[in-house]
Formats: C-alpha cells, sequence, structure tokens
C-alpha cells in the first residue's frame, strides 16, 4: 500500500512538473506595463486560453525592442507588439497599418474581421529562416493622427524642412516623410513623444490611444494642433512560435481576438473623442481629397518596393470601397 502511494505521489509531482514546463512564455509590449490596456487585454486572453487547455506566462516589456529580441532570441514563445515592428513575420498581416489604407474604424473593423477568419490561416503563417511563425490575434489601436506643435503647419506643403519623428524600423513612414520634403527623425515608440514635447521634432504622428499616456498634450501646448485626418490605422499583432503551440490554437485565438472587436473599437471611439476640440484641426474637403490621393500613390510605390503586401492592399481596397462606393479610387484599376 505505501508504495502504491509513493508512486501516485511522485506521478502527481511528475505531472505538475509538466503541466509547469508546458506553459508558454508571451512577451507583451505595453509602454504602461502591466497597468496599461494593451497588457490587461492579453490577460483576458490567457484566460480563454486556459479554457483552450494552454497555460499563458505573460511577461511586460515595456521597451518593444527588448520584446522583439526576446522573441528572437527564444526567450518567449510569442510577442504581442505593434504590427509596424510585426510585419517582419507577416507582411499579410503587417500591411493592415498601411498608409491610407484603413480610412476609418468602420473599415478596420471589416478588414481585421476578414483576415483573421478561418479562410485565412493559411496567410497567417510563415517560415522564416527554418522557423514558423503565425499570427494569432490582431488588435486595433485606433487611427493614427498628425500632431503638430505650430498650428501654422496647417498643410502638407507647410510640412516641408519640418521635423517629423518616424519610427527608424519603418521604412514606409521614412520614404513618405521624405516624399514630402520634410526630414525624418529616426525615433523609437519609447521616445518618439518625448522628442515632440521637448521641441526635437515639429510632428509626430499617433493614434489617441497614445494621447493621454504619452502627454502629448504637453508637446502641442497652446500653439499646437492635431490634423483631424487618419493618416493610418495602428494594429497591433500576436505573433507565436507555432511549434510552441498545440495543433488548432492559433485559429481559436484569432476567434477569441474577433469577438473583442467591439470592444476594442468602442474603446476607440471614447478615446478619440476625449481629444480636446480645442486641438482638432478639420480639413477641408478639397484637402481631404488631396490627402488620400497622395497616400495612395505612396501606398502603391511602397508595395511595388516589397514593403506591403499587395494581397492585403487588395483586401483594403475592398473594404474602403464597400463601406463608400463612391470613394474616388473604386472606379481605378491598382490595387
Amino acid at each position: 500500500m505505501k508504495k502504491i502511494v509513493l508512486a501516485m505521489a511522485a506521478a502527481s509531482v511528475v505531472g505538475f512538473s509538466a503541466s509547469a514546463q508546458a506553459a508558454s512564455t508571451v512577451c507583451v509590449f505595453d509602454l504602461l506595463g502591466k497597468a496599461g490596456d494593451s497588457y490587461k487585454m492579453m490577460e483576458e486572453w490567457a484566460l480563454a486560453a486556459k479554457g483552450w487547455g494552454t497555460e499563458i506566462n505573460l511577461v511586460p516589456r515595456q521597451d518593444e525592442a527588448v520584446a522583439d529580441n526576446d522573441f528572437k532570441a527564444g526567450k518567449c514563445d510569442a510577442v504581442a507588439m505593434t504590427a509596424m515592428r510585426a510585419r517582419q513575420y507577416n507582411k499579410f498581416a503587417g500591411s493592415i497599418d498601411s498608409l491610407g489604407g484603413v480610412p476609418n474604424n468602420q473599415i478596420a473593423q471589416r478588414a481585421i474581421t476578414y483576415v483573421l477568419d478561418a479562410r485565412n490561416a493559411a496567410k497567417m503563417t510563415t517560415n522564416l529562416g527554418g522557423k514558423k511563425y503565425e499570427v494569432a490575434g490582431i488588435s486595433p489601436l485606433g487611427s493614427a493622427f498628425i500632431f503638430v506643435r505650430d498650428k501654422n503647419i496647417s498643410s502638407v506643403e507647410k510640412a516641408a524642412g519640418k521635423k517629423f519623428a518616424v519610427l527608424g524600423y519603418d521604412d514606409a513612414q521614412k520614404i513618405m516623410v521624405q516624399r514630402v520634403g520634410a526630414q525624418a527623425v529616426l525615433s523609437d515608440i519609447s521616445n518618439f513623444a518625448a522628442k515632440f514635447n521637448n521641441g526635437q521634432v515639429d510632428m509626430v504622428g499617433a493614434p489617441a490611444y497614445a494621447y493621454k499616456p504619452l502627454e502629448l498634450n504637453k508637446g502641442l501646448g497652446a500653439n499646437g494642433v492635431m490634423w483631424n485626418f487618419p493618416v493610418l490605422h495602428v494594429t497591433a499583432d500576436l505573433v507565436l512560435r507555432a511549434d510552441k503551440f498545440p495543433a488548432g490554437f492559433g485559429q481559436k485565438s484569432r476567434d477569441w481576438f474577433v469577438k473583442q472587436l467591439p470592444k476594442n473599437f468602442a474603446m476607440i471611439n471614447r478615446l478619440e473623442a476625449q481629444i480636446p476640440g480645442k486641438y482638432k484641426m478639420n480639413l477641408s474637403a478639397e484637402d481631404k481629397l488631396k490627402y488620400q490621393k497622395m497616400l495612395r500613390d505612396g501606398r502603391m510605390d511602397l508595395t511595388k518596393r516589397g514593403i506591403y503586401d499587395a494581397g492585403m492592399m487588395s483586401v483594403l481596397k475592398k473594404a474602403r470601397c464597400s463601406v463608400d462606393k463612391a470613394n474616388f479610387e473604386c472606379s481605378m484599376p491598382g490595387e
């Protein structure tokens, strides 16, 4: 009897050890660490994953480069970070954030829902350097708007020669800023706002999501404005090492992210409404159309250069034209 009890005890210890080892480590980028909304959303996801039979150990990272490097080094089995940095693992999913590709939240929700659908499962996996990666979720962070320290910078033409903070790892931003004659100042997601707030740069692009935590009101001061025109839609991707998760896990995860979209967009709408009206500079209909055409030209050029995925550009155009059939581009070839 004693031997049986000992054997059962040993088996339970081995089982506990195997269970502990089975926990998958997920690095989560959030500027506010555990206090941030992105991290809190991933806590909800981890709880859902437990229901799918997978234990998750979340590791907060307030520096996105560190999160990515930890993932590359194998310290994390998955990483949640902005799509601009995640594009290196999956260009299709990472191209939702293309310039002018998603001009409003309605189109963003439609595009993300389509991309995460099971019919696109094959496009969510990539093989790079002998390693298989899978995008297991996309969450919206909202439209990026241009913030300027001086309201006299009221048009693209007046941005010529001005210093614009761009994310150094996103070639699309650098190329587009240079196209309009502004000076691209290479920055990181952890310091671009500080450069704007202390006057090192004249302009930045950011979603309403970043306005309060990054204190962009300090950079706006008494004379700055936000161009009330979405330049692109910022998203975050959850990228897995596919061999570290059970078969079918990725699609269960993607389905979960789709179910969160109404809540995500309700929060985005709330955050956009919270930016004081005194900072919002509305553009004329003529300027909006001009900038849409400019962004389209830039987007098509960036796709030809291989920065954006052509398949995703087609998906986004269909989404735009399903919402606004009268849009100038809907009768035009390309994308």
